[in-house]
């Protein structure tokens, strides 16, 4: 496996980047059932040794509706669309299911499972999905005809505005393959740094740049921008983060001092509560005003003040 399918592979290992993957480039329905929270690869690689050394693959074990499930993902960087794809898939597909069925001796029915090709190459997708197109006269065998079909993400097939218009860590990614442009990639860059909540994702989203450059891929002064971007941005968010949680902290205690003072005043437990609270709010709300201010998203604000969506817009 060379330095760029290692790279990719330790991307979409990441739940994060791979829940992106899913949400946004598999549009089926019960994508929405899966519990991302309950997700974990297999250590094992279920690619035959003919291809170890020039694929790379990915199998999670989900939990869909409350039942085991699994996806598989293919990563395909050879430029030349592979015909026979559709052959390979499935064969990787019941060697899978075949180890299964030995480790799991007590099973009656296999677990669903969903294959995923990842194609990042220049050329077109032209190659069959399914096992019927690689048959001759396939109808002839009626209902006893193999029928077999993967899912296709190819990078070069989603336009430049389509995945302008995602802007997560995946869209990014398949930006810089299909799109690269240093200038269109700071901007996309700097909207994920702010947004993108799992640091750990960044971080593999950073450093597989730094592996482009360090590999020459990348020219060094693309990566230096790159570089600078990552770590003011970082730097800068830690910076703000720690000074709101101070500053809510402060704000928080004189509001609820207020609040037991205005419900000294009135001489009632109830009123007591009531300006306790009344305080807290203000307090909450203050806070909100200075987060907007100082640009952060509203689902930041939302989380570290506890106050909901709904209720930002009539601050």
């Amino acid at each position: 496996m060379n330095m760029h399918d290692c790279g990719y592979k330790k991307l979409f290992s990441n739940p994060s980047i791979f829940r992106e993957l899913m949400e946004t480039f598999v549009k089926e329905d019960w994508v929405k059932e899966i519990d991302f929270k309950d997700c974990i690869t297999l250590d094992k690689s279920f690619v035959s040794s003919h291809y170890k050394k020039t694929e790379s693959d990915l199998i999670y074990r989900v939990r869909l509706k409350d039942k085991e499930a699994y996806i598989y993902v293919l990563m395909e960087f050879q430029s030349v669309p592979d015909r026979f794809m559709p052959l390979r898939m499935l064969n990787y597909i019941t060697n899978f299911y075949m180890d299964y069925a030995c480790n799991n001796k007590k099973v009656k029915k296999l677990p669903a499972l969903f294959p995923i090709l990842l194609y990042n190459g220049d050329r077109k997708w032209n190659a069959p999905v399914s096992m019927k197109e690689l048959i001759s006269h396939h109808e002839l065998m009626g209902r006893f005809g193999i029928e077999f079909e993967y899912f296709k993400i190819a990078e070069n097939e989603y336009s430049l505005g389509e995945l302008q218009k995602i802007r997560n860590i995946v869209s990014a990614l398949f930006i810089a393959e299909a799109y690269y442009d240093i200038s269109l990639l700071e901007t996309e860059f700097l909207e994920i740094l702010n947004k993108e909540e799992d640091k750990k994702a960044l971080s593999l989203f950073f450093n597989w740049f730094k592996q482009l450059w360090q590999n020459e891929r990348l020219p060094k002064e693309d990566y230096k921008k790159l570089e600078e971007i990552y770590e003011s941005t970082k730097e800068a968010r830690a910076m703000l983060l720690n000074a709101i949680r101070k500053e809510k902290e402060t704000i928080y205690q004189k509001g609820i001092l207020e609040g037991e003072k205005r419900g000294e005043e009135r001489g009632e437990a109830r009123g007591e509560a009531r300006g306790e609270a009344r305080g807290e709010k203000r307090s909450k709300e203050m806070i909100a005003l200075r987060m907007l201010k100082k640009g952060l998203t509203k689902e930041d604000i939302s989380d570290l003040t506890g106050i909901p969506l709904s209720e930002l817009k009539d601050i």
